[in-house]
């Protein structure tokens, strides 16, 4: 399922990141902040259970999170993503999947992958800023598969339509989260309109 976030905080600080004036720093704090704003939406159905707390004057009777939460970020731009979500989750555990796009033939190579040992039971978000042809979403998808997790939200903060429709069909029972759903994708398999190569924005490499 596709959920494409409008925030209007969201749409204004996309534009921030979209504008190829946006230097190095500006660029990482605003997708730490996107990230931040996406994960109100991203967790509004994470599951809760029922509890009873003291406070200073009694008992009072809530709810806390019935499951744990696993970011993972696909390196290298994901790392940017990781901040904004875990500020909101410090108990959050964090994996990693190492994938790159051979540029020939644009199909995903895979060269690190490390995880928490708790991905069956928990809420996993698989986080990369950019859903283009999304072959790398769905590999790296297909390998937490295989490493045990069942519930996986895959967040992005753009997208094009040719990435979804490889999720929707690889993988129907991934929830996918967007900020923005651009046009789609040009000869070099790059989002258009986009943000240009969020790796090399975020981290000031050409």
């Amino acid at each position: 399922m596709l959920n494409l976030l409008k925030h209007p905080l969201l749409t204004h600080k996309l534009a921030l990141l979209r504008r190829k004036e946006t230097n190095t720093k500006d660029f990482r704090e605003t997708l730490g902040e996107i990230s931040g704003l996406m994960a109100y939406e991203i967790t509004r159905d994470l599951p809760q259970k029922d509890i009873t707390v003291e406070t200073p004057l009694g008992r009072c009777k809530t709810r806390e999170l019935a499951r744990e939460v696993v970011l993972i970020p696909v390196l290298r731009a994901g790392l940017g993503m990781v901040e904004g979500i875990s500020n909101l989750i410090p108990t959050a555990k964090i994996g990693h999947i190492g994938m790159y796009r051979d540029h020939e033939t644009l199909e995903p190579k895979t060269y690190y992958s490390k995880f928490p040992d708790n991905l069956p039971d928990a809420v996993v978000m698989l986080l990369d800023p950019m859903l283009a042809t999304g072959g790398s979403s769905s590999e790296a998808i297909q390998i937490l598969k295989n490493h045990g997790a069942r519930t996986i939200k895959l967040v992005c903060v753009v997208g094009a339509p040719e990435g979804i429709k490889k999720i929707l069909k690889d993988h129907p029972d991934v929830q996918i989260y967007l900020a923005g759903l651009d046009e789609k994708l040009n000869e070099h398999g790059y989002i258009v309109p986009g943000l240009g190569d969020a790796g090399d924005r975020l981290f000031g490499t050409k």
